[in-house]
This record gives C-alpha cells, structure tokens and sequence, in this order.
C-alpha cells in the first residue's frame, strides 16, 4: 500500500529513463503531465485511439485528495479512492466503542454522510507555462538572493492567479528539476465527507507481510463525496464504473498524483540518497516503529490510537528497503551509469551547447560533500527534503501545529515576497485549513512520538551540537516531552485559532509551553534552513537549469519529467509476471481469498465478509496487475480503459518495484489493483450499500 508522501521540496538534476537514464522514454515508461502526453505513442503501443477531449474529460474526473489520488464517479460527486487514503479519516470519527475500522462506515443515506477532518480534494482545471517568469527572477542571482526572488516571483504567479478565492488553489509547479515552471489551478473541495469504508481488514488482508506484493486479496476501496454550500457537488464529468471481468492484455491507463520520483538524480548525488538519505530515514523509522509497537501493547486504547501509525511505518520503512535494494544492485546502477554517460557525450559534442550548460554535472558533483554533512540536521530539524521516506522534526502533531503557529506569526508579519514561501498570500488558506481542522490528538501517543524525536536527535548530531543544546537545555527527552505535552493546549482548534488570529502579539504572549518552546528554537532550527537552502537547494537548482537546458536541446520534449506529487497519466496493460521473485498471473479472485484464510491474523477474513461468503461467486476478479508505471502518491488512482470507463483503482505495487524511484524497469514494475467487480460485490453483497450501487449505474 502507498501511503502519502511528500513532494520533493530539493531541485536535484539530471534526467533518467528506464533503463537509459537520459534518453526518451520508451514505451510503457513515463509519469506524464497533461499537457505534453504522448497520444500518438500510446495509441501506436496499446492500439488505441484516444484523443485531445479523451485527456480532458479523465484529467477533470482525476482528484487529488491529501496525499493519495482518487476518480469521481457520479454527478454527484461521489468519488472512490483506497481504503488505507481514509484511514486517517476513519481513525479520527472513531471511537474505541464506535471503531469504524472494525465495522466498516455505512451510511444508509446521503444525510449520515460524515466530514472528514482537515479533508481536501482538488481537480486540476488549467496548466500555463510561467517558465521565463521564474528564471528570469532569478538571473544573475546566487544563494539566497536566488532562491528568495524565484520564490517571491511564484509567490506573485500565485497570487494574480487565484487572489483570495477559497474555492480555488494555485501552484507554480517545478518540472524537470527546473527546466520548466507550470501553473495549476485547482478546483478545491473543503467540504469532502465520508460515504463509505469497509472493515479494514478486508482492505489489508494479509497485513504487513502481502503489503507491496502479489498474489493480494484485499478490498482497498472507499469513497468520499464532494460537498459544495453543503449540498452534494454537481459532477457532471466522471468516469463510468465497468464492473465486467477484465480481460488480460487490455489497455489500462492509470491517472493520479504520484508523490515523488528521483529519476532525474545525477550519480553522485544518487549516491547520496543510498548512503546518507535512507539509512538515515530507516533506522530512525525502524526505531519509532518499535516505540509504537510497545506503547500499542500496554492497554487496549493504546492499540487503537496507534493503529494507523504503525501501519503507515510499516509501509515507509518496507518501501524504503526496496529503494535500498535497487540504489545496492551493481546491474541496475551501472545501466543508469550508462545512461548518463550517453546525456553526457551528447553535450559534449556539440561544443556551444557544452559551453552554455557549464559542466553541471561537476557543479552538482561539488555539491554532494555539503549536502551529505547537512542533511542529518536538516533532515530532523526541519522535516528533511522529500527525497527520503520518513518525515520527521517534531514527531509531534502538537509541535507542528505549533511551529506553524509561531513561523506563520513572524512571517505575516512581513511583505508576502519576503516570506517563507509555505506563508506567501497565495498559500495561507491551505495553511488555515490544516490548522483549524478539528482532530482528535492522544497526548500518550504525542510523547512517545516527540520523546523519539528528541532522542534521535540528540544521538545523530551528537550532545555537544550546539542545536541539540538549544533543543534540550537541561532536561531529558523523556522530561522535555511530558513537560510540553501535558501543558499545551493547543489540541483544542479554538485555542490554534485564536493564537493564529492573534498573530505574533499573540504568540509572543502566550504562556502555552508548546508555542514557548517554539520561539526559543527559531534561531537555530531557521539557521540550519537557511544554510541548507543557501549551500545545497541553491547551486542545485541553478545546476538544474543548465542540465534542465541541455536535456532539451538533446531530448527535445520527448521525456517526461520527474513525478511532484501533481497530476500524471501514465499506461499499460493487464498483465502478469514472470521474473525471479515475481512470477504471477494477473489476476486474484475471491476463491483464492477463501483458500487463502487461515482465521489467523493476519490472513483472517473480515466478519461481515466472511459471513457474506455464500452469497459471493467465488470466480469474481479481486485484484489484478499492470505494466503502468506507479509509485507512491499514486494510491487511489483510476484504472481506466480506452473507452474512458473504471476499471479499479490502483493500491500498491511489488517490492521490486520500488525501485521506480529511480527508473523504470518494463519487466518488474507492477501496479496492482482493485477491481470495480470486487468493489460492487463489497457494496451490495456484503455491506448493503445498495445505494451507493445505484449511483454507480451498476443493474
């Protein structure tokens, strides 16, 4: 299963492809944007025949919602998306007398519809090029001075774009590691209420040990409904469910948000990644998975709380290891190697083109030795780069809210342009949404999360760093956290409101321990911020654009850029696989579900279905595998044929195909999917949902 990852926030350059880091993409391969996908190679590689109007209707019944994709799939605005993308949901309507993971949410009609808290979908409306804007911002420009006025100058984009609409969001999107700068402009739901979940263990059969493999039998379905002026939304563009058996080898494109991709690494800084980045991400992971697993063990209500925790951790460090798999095998790097070393004599022959693009290889190369001696502090004092795995300063969602609360105070406190770009105009109403959702936080589980925090902290950048003193003073971990948990008030939305709607008057009076602690870590945790945007983030994007350049020049448009979390399309077909460690054929059915059961966590069969049995044809399809190309972010992405039609939504790919991080491999990458068939059994079979059944057009 993918659970949400962070965009890259880090411009890091040099494009790969598949097996060819630097050349055009083949067929099969590629996370493409919208606006530059390549109809006429699909159409020749699947022999379909989609056109201009097939992209426009699938990217407006695409949505992005939180960190996962989705397809709205009514006109009224009823939306499927992967069970494990509401679970946050799931867990914060829930109670441990009302567990909706254990009994699946149901509502009998539209009116016991629940919101969900903090929830967000947006739909991609418009894509404009702001490319020369934002380089010309930063010409002649280096360091800080760099990155602020290309920051400002997106800031700007923004804010002409979208103003102070609160049913729209604009973003100034960097592809190609800066080669191009888009504009998308979202329509945005703050109103997406839960329409239905199944019993988690029907979406996460088999646990731990099926997650990122195949054979899977897992129902990873639910669907949200998008709410305008608390009414159902009006939809009038949305896919059509298919629920017939799917045929092996039919054409499948998948459109979603994947979260973030490497591909575009050079070498040397992929070396990075392997020998610094995720070691790093999965030891501190591994060790906070441990910490959960005891707090879990002590009373039931600790079980419940961390629940949904546990799992995503699971899920990050088991992506993270087939990362580290693909970054350690001599076959798979040597063939990127080879791909740079053709980008690279391309370059090189034609001398003009070598001397606008400056050797950014070598400039990106001398930028690795600071980048590996930053990171560590970087990475767990201000929450990393996006190119790891594991989130992390804090630990605490209480220690964000508050760091939100004390760095949006001192920075509306200046011109938009000289902000901190999270807090430009265009920008605050995301902010303010996040932060007045009302969810409930376990002050127990807080502790544990910011006393790990602080010790892991400590124990990488050593006791005598000067920022580890301003983080500790003289007390413990253990100290420090209970002391700040227990006395911050700031799990109330009203209390975060009102220090928000204070602003740093307000702030700087607060006698809230959380938000005190705050202002006193600002000077070091800003400082280490600054020296990684000024030492590393800055020459690596000004590198980017010279490679970003040089790619053109040798590739034209034919390569797609690295995945951003945005609105890609990518495609394939139904197929199995038949390579070491992963020979299959494409599909599971509910008969191998039962055979597969043993009544023992963690292959035991969710009540209400099991007791649904009887009324299943056991030959019905439950999941199934394409050659698309996926990787996290991509969770909940339609499947659809050439006809523009459902066929399931995408939930998890394979251990070996975590190594699409960093390029495309045709004989291993494996998307795999719930069926809309398995979908509509769940419904009406199983939980009753008639209703939802009839919206869907199924007989």
């Amino acid at each position: 299963m993918h659970h949400r990852s962070l965009a890259a926030a880090v411009s890091m350059a040099a494009l790969v492809c598949a097996a060819m880091p630097a050349a055009p993409a083949r067929a099969e391969e590629g996370m493409w944007t919208f606006d530059n996908f390549p109809i006429a190679r699909a159409n020749a590689t699947l022999g379909t025949s989609i056109d201009q109007a097939w992209l426009d209707r699938v990217r407006l019944s695409s949505v992005k919602f939180g960190g996962c994709s989705a397809g709205i799939v009514s006109g009224a605005g009823l939306v499927m998306t992967n069970n494990h993308c509401v679970a946050t949901c799931v867990a914060n309507l829930s109670t441990q007398a009302v567990n909706y993971a254990e009994t699946g949410f149901t509502p009998r009609n539209r009116e016991d519809e629940v919101k969900c808290p903090g929830g967000t979908a947006e739909v991609l409306t418009d894509i404009s090029d702001v490319t020369d804007r934002v380089h010309a911002a930063g010409e002649g420009l280096t360091g800080q001075a760099f990155n602020r006025a290309r920051d400002a100058e997106i800031g700007r984009i923004e804010t002409e774009a979208c103003g102070d609409a609160t049913d729209r969001r604009c973003q100034v999107v960097t592809l190609y590691r800066g080669g191009q700068f888009k504009l998308y402009t979202y329509k945005k739901y703050t109103d997406v209420r839960l329409a239905f979940a199944p019993e988690d263990r029907a979406a996460t059969f088999g646990g731990d040990l099926d997650n990122f493999s195949f054979p899977r039998f897992a129902i990873d379905a639910a669907f949200i409904r998008l709410y305008e002026n608390n009414a159902p939304a009006v939809t009038a563009t949305h896919f059509v469910w298919n629920a017939d058996t799917p045929v092996e080898g039919t054409p499948v494109f998948v459109t979603g948000s994947p979260g973030a991709t490497q591909r575009l690494l050079t070498q040397d800084q992929l070396f990075t990644v392997r020998d610094v980045v995720l070691p790093l991400d999965q030891l501190i992971a591994s060790e906070l998975r441990g910490r959960l697993i005891r707090f879990s063990e002590e009373s039931e209500e600790n079980a419940f709380i961390a629940m949904d925790p546990i799992v995503g951790l699971e899920n990050t460090y088991k992506r993270g290891l087939g990362r580290m798999r693909a970054l350690t095998d001599p076959g798979f790097m040597a063939t990127r190697a080879e791909g740079e070393v053709d980008f690279r004599s391309r370059v090189a022959a034609d001398t003009a083109l070598a001397e606008r693009a400056a050797d950014p290889w070598g400039a990106l190369a001398t930028v690795q030795p600071i980048a590996r001696e930053l990171y560590p502090a970087y990475a767990l004092l201000e929450g990393g780069t996006g190119i790891g795995t594991t989130p992390v300063a804090g630990g605490s969602q209480l220690f964000l809210w508050a760091r939100t609360l004390v760095r949006g105070a001192q920075e509306r406190a200046k011109p938009s342009a000289e902000r901190l770009p999270e807090f430009g105009d265009a920008r605050l109403s995301g902010v303010q949404s996040g932060l007045f959702a009302e969810r409930p936080t376990y002050p127990a589980l807080e502790q544990v999360r910011m006393e790990w925090w602080l010790s892991k902290t400590r124990e990488w950048l050593t006791v005598d760093n000067p920022a580890v003193r301003s983080l500790l003073g003289r007390e413990s971990p253990e100290q420090l956290s209970a002391r700040l948990i227990e006395g911050t008030t700031l799990a109330d939305p009203g209390a975060r409101r009102a220090l928000w709607e204070g602003g740093l008057a307000a702030i700087e009076a607060s006698d809230d321990p959380m938000i005190q602690y705050l202002l006193s870590i600002q000077d070091e945790t800003r400082a280490v911020r600054s020296d990684w945007e000024t030492r590393v983030q800055a020459p690596t994007d000004q590198a980017a654009e010279r490679l970003a350049a040089a790619r053109f020049a040798a590739y034209g448009d034919t390569v797609y850029p690295d995945a951003t979390g945005t609105l890609r399309l990518t495609y394939g077909k139904i197929e199995g696989s038949d390579v070491p460690g992963q020979r299959w054929g494409p599909f599971t059915t509910f008969a191998g579900l039962w055979d597969r059961a043993t009544g023992s966590a963690p292959f035991d069969v969710a009540p209400k279905l099991l007791a649904a049995r009887d009324e299943i044809d056991p030959d019905t399809v439950l999941n199934m595998t394409l050659s698309s190309d996926t990787i996290g972010g991509s969770s909940g992405s339609p499947a659809v044929n050439a006809a523009g039609e459902m066929l399931g939504a995408n939930f998890d790919s394979t251990v070996l195909t975590q190594r699409n991080a960093y390029g495309y491999d045709r004989n291993v990458n494996r998307s795999v999917i719930v069926t809309t068939g398995a979908v509509t059994v769940a419904l009406r079979d199983v939980y009753d949902m008639g209703r939802l059944v009839e919206e869907l057009g199924v007989d």
